[in-house]
């Protein structure tokens, strides 16, 4: 760095640039300008990494089991087929994910510059981007990419597109003005540029002072590499749910076995094959396809709804989302600066409004605006065209409401001479002549740049009125002019003095109109709505605040300030902070460390390649799809095709419906098979053999929990769906009542299976074990479908909420016609070892199979009742 320093100074160096051999040396010393990344790991690593995950185990198992049952027992290959098929779909979204989340590095890599204009030896030439060496020459004019890191030398009028590594949209205006010991903020070096930026206007010469891997753009690669995506909550506790369910019916497998070989009710082959079809029934295979239905059904519904989902398990964990850090520029606002204020000396600060015309005074002041402004906004079939930086094209807008124009003013001023805008004395200026034969200067910029002359009672309600849209985080830009009797010449800088001032206006970008209620939403929900933004602290602070992001008593902490924390002290006021100003892209990845140090799941808005890392390291991490960059949307789970805040809260809404939903699933597939597990041991132990055989079991396991389950998914909302606090991280599958309503319902069945099947087998008849089977085999299959009724609704069943999910009823229509059909068959009874029943038999098996639904639902209803009570026992202990 002390060598670019000298290089600098050396204004010999600045005109001739490195030599051949400097360039040589610093090659071999610093490498390639190009950005690395880690050695991709083999196609076969990526499948066994997700072959070792718990559930492919278990299921793997499986498919072993029932591949042995078909080759050695004749079990059939419908099982292992299905088993196996959802094995390999599992691996194949694996993989696909996998692959989309390295493409963000892909993306990264896509914006190096391929050439760049340097001075070498005295020449200028254009070289491969990768060729630049530290120390390089570079020169920058508009609508070049800047190819490095580097140290402004000259400097025209020189303005940067930094949106990439600032989220801000608005070009940063450079200059050689030093920055200080403490600034780090990308946004406040005015003296350097970076690698991958745009150059909007003007020229400049760096010196490069950092290429590749050492850049703003390279780090952010490193922080890419360096950040590994995280299991989400449903797969950790899918995988704990699965592992004990598969050894509680490998164990009951087992049991099974034993004791059909001690009471010698069968040859050892059948009493093996029992034993495996109670593991393999019992195993909830159908569990990992049901989830994954259920995610897919809630990325087309995210996607009617503007969420296009690029990671299926976002679907799930963005409805446990306790905190949702958001970019300010274009999602929580219109990413569009907009006049809001208006003031003129003698005159009231006027509120703009589309609606409300405005005053002479007002008019005049804006015709010096426009007079001043080169901005256009043209509209086309393809929609809004602009050209202009944001400051005028908002000049722009607001002329239009109002129906005027620049065209308009020059009819009868003409612009006839213009000084650009300089960065070095923040104003632009132009000429024109009057229809009066007079000649008018107009100068335009920041108000303690304007050169005009005020009296004390000016100069003081200047001030009033200035600091008041200052406190608002109002941009403020003034106006003045001068009259000239005759032409005073085109030297416009040498006429600039002793202005008239006009006034000024107050510049926002507002906060979109449905920001507000999505904010307040999310409060309700129980997510804590934080903003991470680029911009400064105090214009962040006035938006959060107006839309309820800041309220009082919280903190606004800039990037300078948030490096003198150490981690330990982040975490600690992490909680506190609701405005992020001014951060690097390490800050915040430190920010959301720091939240998911407290356990909670944290999803991460941006657009930037500056924000990639951090979308990355987020539990959910949500990229723009307008204005987001390919680096963003790749390092994303999720992509706002709208780049609106609201329709964050919308899919929070969807993925708690989605999450609610698999949990059903779970309370439907488990309750029953537990409860096939108790029926097949509490038979043998009572000496009757197994009640069912192993196709039974298997048929049951596919009709009455397969196919309900797969339609659960499409279940909608319940209604207070976002009135609840997020799920919290370490809350067993089990809570809410979840392990106790599985529990009633393997209890009911045990008990209802048992008492069927020794009412069919000892009760309507004499010992025919058939007929229990086959009264046990319709009660069981039927009644655990039709249950599915009050499991699918938390508050009481109605008449509408039965209709709300129709592809549920037919579904459970056909599967239960496919059960009687083979009940009722003869062919298929003797097929599945069954056998017919009397009128009176088959009334008895359909009064039983309704008896769990009717009792299922009127627990629900009697702990629904109690609830308000409950609420309100815990209102009088607070």
């Amino acid at each position: 760095m002390n060598q670019i320093a000298q290089e600098k100074t050396n204004h010999h160096f600045i005109r001739q640039g490195l030599s051949e051999q400097a360039v040589s040396e610093r090659q071999a010393a610093y490498g390639k300008n190009e950005l690395q990344e880690p050695k991709a790991p083999s196609i076969w690593k990526k499948i066994a990494e997700q072959l070792t995950e718990v559930t492919a185990i278990i299921l793997l198992i499986a498919v072993a089991l029932s591949t042995y049952m078909a080759i050695a027992l004749n079990g059939g290959w419908t099982k292992p087929i299905v088993i196996g098929a959802i094995v390999v779909l599992n691996v194949a979204i694996g993989l696909y994910q996998e692959q989309s989340a390295e493409r963000a590095l892909a993306a990264l890599k896509e914006m190096s510059v391929p050439t760049a204009r340097v001075r070498r030896n005295g020449k200028e030439l254009e070289v491969p981007a990768a060729d630049i060496v530290v120390g390089d020459v570079v020169l920058l004019s508009a609508g070049d990419r800047v190819p490095a890191d580097g140290i402004l030398e000259t400097v025209t009028s020189l303005a940067v597109d930094e949106a990439i590594l600032t989220g801000e949209s608005e070009a940063a205006e450079k200059s050689l003005t030093g920055n200080g010991d403490d600034v780090t903020s990308i946004g406040d070096q005015v003296n350097r540029v970076f690698a991958g930026t745009a150059v909007t206007r003007g020229s400049g010469t760096m010196i490069v002072s950092a290429i590749g891997m050492k850049t703003e753009l390279g780090q952010i690669a490193d922080l890419l590499n360096a950040t590994k995506p995280k299991k989400t909550l449903l797969q950790k506790r899918l995988s704990r749910l699965t592992l004990t369910l598969t050894g509680v019916a490998v164990i009951g497998g087992i049991i099974i076995f034993l004791l059909s070989m001690l009471q010698s009710l069968g040859s050892t082959a059948d009493n093996l094959m029992m034993g495996i079809s109670l593991a393999v029934a019992a195993v909830p295979e159908t569990l990992p396809v049901i989830v994954t239905i259920s995610l897919a059904v809630g990325v087309q519904k995210m996607a009617k709804k503007n969420a296009i989902i690029r990671q299926i398990g976002a679907v799930e964990t963005i409805g446990s989302v306790d905190v949702i850090a958001s970019d300010k520029t274009g999602t929580l606002t219109q990413n569009k600066m907009t006049i809001t204020r208006l003031w003129a000396p003698g005159e009231a600060v006027t509120t703009v409004s589309q609606e409300q015309p405005l005053s002479p005074a007002a008019e005049t002041l804006m015709r010096y605006f426009g007079l001043a402004t080169n901005a256009t906004i043209v509209e086309t079939p393809d929609g809004e065209q602009t050209a202009g930086d944001a400051t005028e094209l908002a000049i722009v807008r607001m002329l239009q409401q109002h129906n005027m124009s620049r065209e308009i003013f020059e009819q009868s001023a003409p612009r006839i001479a213009e000084r650009p805008f300089s960065s070095a004395v923040k104003t632009m200026s132009t000429l024109h002549e009057l229809s009066d034969g007079r000649f008018m200067l107009i100068v335009k910029g920041a108000v303690d740049r304007l050169p005009v002359t005020l009296g004390a009672p000016e100069e003081r309600e200047l001030t009033r009125v200035h600091d008041a849209f200052a406190h608002d985080a109002l941009r403020v830009l003034s106006v003045g002019y001068r009259v000239f009797d005759e032409d005073p010449g085109r030297d416009l800088e040498a006429l600039e003095h002793d202005l008239t001032f006009a006034g000024i206006i107050g510049l926002i970008d507002p906060p979109r109109p449905e920001a507000a209620p999505a904010v307040a939403k999310a409060r309700a929900a129980g997510i804590k709505p934080v903003m991470i933004t680029g911009d400064h602290k105090e214009t962040a602070r006035a938006i959060a605040e107006a839309i309820g992001i800041y309220e009082q008593g919280d903190l606004a902490v800039t990037g300078a300030e948030l490096n003198k924390w150490d981690d330990e002290t982040l975490a600690k006021n992490v909680e506190h902070v609701s405005v992020f100003a001014r951060v690097s892209p390490e800050d915040k990845i430190r920010i959301v460390n720091a939240w998911q140090s407290h356990g909670k799941i944290v999803a991460m808005t941006g657009d930037g390649v500056n924000d990639a890392p951090a979308l990355k390291a987020a539990n959910v991490g949500i990229a723009m799809g307008i204005t987001g960059t390919e680096v963003a949307k790749g390092a994303a789970d999720m992509i706002l095709t709208d780049d609106n805040f609201a329709t964050i809260i919308d899919a929070v809404s969807t993925g708690r419906t989605i999450y609610q939903n698999i949990l059903k699933a779970v309370e439907f597939l488990v309750g029953v098979n537990f409860a096939q597990i108790f029926l097949m041991l509490g038979s043998v132990l009572m000496g009757w053999g197994a009640p069912l055989i192993a196709e039974q079991l298997l048929l049951i396991n596919v009709l009455a929990d397969g196919i309900p389950g797969f339609y659960i998914a499409r279940e909608p909302g319940e209604a207070n769906v976002m009135n609840q606090p997020p799920v919290p991280n370490d809350r067993s599958i089990f809570a809410d009542g979840l392990g106790v309503r599985m529990a009633w319902r393997a209890g009911i069945y045990t008990v209802l299976t048992l008492g069927i099947y020794a009412l069919g087998r000892f009760g309507l008849t004499a010992n025919q074990a058939v007929v229990g089977s086959t009264m046990l085999f319709v009660v069981l299959a039927i009644g655990s479908m039709i249950d599915i009724y009050p499991i699918k609704r938390r508050e009481p069943l109605t008449w509408a909420s039965i209709k709300a999910n129709k592809s549920l009823n037919w579904a459970l229509a056909g599967a239960g016609l496919a059960v009687i059909a083979i009940a009722a068959i003869p062919v298929l009874q003797t097929a599945l070892g069954l056998t017919s029943l009397t009128p009176g038999q088959w009334l008895i098996s359909l009064i039983a199979m309704v008896l769990p639904t009717l009792i299922l639902e009127g627990l629900k209803r009697r702990s629904y009742s109690r609830r308000p009570l409950m609420a309100t026992r815990e209102l009088d202990r607070d």
